[in-house]
């Protein structure tokens, strides 16, 4: 069973969070922190939801396996 949705959801997510990471890598600077505050019940949300999104994409690696044996 598919879930485009879920999965395009995720992947932008996830997508986001590593743009974060390369600001923070980068130039010290944390967009989650600077919008939403320092560690706040709300940017802990965040981040909460970034790091289930990445877990959730490990499916990816279980979904590409099954089409590379179709083939």
């Amino acid at each position: 069973m598919e879930n485009k949705f879920l999965d395009a959801t995720a992947l932008t997510v996830a997508i986001v969070g590593a743009l974060n990471w390369a600001l923070i890598g980068i130039f010290r600077f944390d967009l989650v922190a600077f919008l939403f505050g320092d560690m706040s019940w709300f940017s802990r949300i965040i981040y909460i939801i970034v790091g289930l999104c990445g877990i959730y994409l490990f499916s990816f690696y279980m979904r590409l396996s099954k089409e590379r044996n179709k083939w």
